[in-house]
């Protein structure tokens, strides 16, 4: 798919448009899509990089990347999300790959801890994080903790 655009930015780097196409897409996966009411705005943007793939300004892939000590002890990646629009095109594998890599180069460690919703628990484990056996329901929704060293 071409025109496809990656992007990564601080919060403070995003500008008022790119931040509502983010939260629009965040909303439209997880409170629409999968029908989970919760607070979307958690106060962790502004500590998070924010990784996606957009094309003609509209969301295809995004998440969000944190440092050490911000979500977890270890680095970690969260709102994983491909939107309608995104899917089938392999993005969530090249999103993920470039999370790890911009953990790895600008954290300098490879280790990332992550909250998984359990399908995707196959999808992670592509990428060497394994089951760390913490299950626990989060908004309705079956998650697994996860661990990539």
């Amino acid at each position: 798919m071409s025109n496809i655009i990656w992007k990564v930015k601080s919060f403070e780097e995003i500008s008022t448009s790119e931040l509502y196409e983010i939260i629009k897409a965040r909303i439209d996966v997880f409170v629409v899509e999968q029908n989970c009411p919760y607070p979307d705005l958690d106060n962790y943007d502004k500590k998070a990089l924010h990784l996606w793939a957009e094309k003609d300004h509209n969301i295809l892939a995004y998440c969000r990347i944190f440092g050490k000590e911000i979500k977890y002890t270890e680095c970690s990646i969260g709102r994983v999300l491909t939107t309608d629009e995104g899917r089938g095109k392999s993005l969530g594998k090249q999103m993920l790959q470039y999370a790890v890599e911009i953990i790895e180069n600008r954290f300098c460690t490879s280790e990332i801890r992550i909250s998984a919703q359990d399908y995707l628990l196959p999808f992670y484990s592509y990428f060497g994080f394994e089951d760390t056996g913490k299950k626990y329901l989060e908004d309705n929704i079956p998650h697994t903790e996860m661990f990539r060293k």
